[in-house]
């Protein structure tokens, strides 16, 4: 069974259909049980929204040790604020995160985002952009190195851990868009919203085996 955890703040419907597109016989529950948690082969923690919100909500849910159990345990897939609450602390509302990995989510710096040739760029970073794959990983797989996925966000992840970093982006500054670590993947873009491309990416990690 995979698990989608529902705190209230995921995009849930689009995570639901892009899973059930790729693996349409798997047993996919939209879930706020422990239970479920607990049991799930697989779990896919979504988010958007604040920062503040979302640990209040999951706070509130009593969801906060389901999602540290399941990423110490389980194939784990982070996805925009999902990647987010993984790391110690936020810049956005100075949240602390779950901590389960070591770095601070900060804000793009409104005065410095241009492009190369000076045109000053929006903030949130929304829509497509290239991602530039830094290790061999098997949610790559069947991936090419700098295809397109699609992001909304206006904060974005400093690792202190730079050998978790998995792929890249750039955008006024480059960042790390997805990171890896044992049995954790987690990514800054929508992979549900993100065509082919994403698509390939839930399925790569469906058949994830850890």
């Amino acid at each position: 069974m995979i698990a989608i955890i529902d705190y209230g703040m995921g995009n849930l419907k689009s995570v639901f259909n892009a899973f059930k597109q790729v693996s349409p016989e798997a047993d996919i529950k939209v879930t706020s049980n422990p239970a479920d948690i607990k049991k799930a082969h697989h779990v896919v923690f979504p988010g958007q929204g604040a920062m503040p919100d979302c640990i209040r909500e999951l706070d509130e849910r009593n969801l906060r040790s389901s999602v540290i159990d399941a990423a110490k345990t389980k194939p784990f897939l982070g996805i925009c604020i999902g990647l987010q609450m993984l790391f110690d602390t936020s810049e956005e509302g100075n949240t602390d995160g779950l901590g389960l990995l070591s770095g601070t989510i900060k804000r793009f710096n409104n005065e410095n985002t241009a492009d190369e040739s000076g045109h000053k760029l929006k903030i949130p970073h929304m829509g497509w952009n290239e991602v530039s794959q830094t290790n061999d990983h098997p949610l790559w797989k069947n991936i090419s190195n700098n295809d397109r996925f699609y992001f909304v966000h206006s904060y974005y992840l400093e690792s202190k851990d730079k050998n978790i970093v998995s792929a890249e982006t750039l955008y006024a500054q480059k960042f790390c868009c997805a990171i890896a670590k044992e049995n954790i993947f987690a990514v800054q873009f929508h992979p549900e919203k993100s065509s082919t491309a994403g698509l390939q990416l839930i399925k790569n990690f469906v058949q994830w085996a850890v």
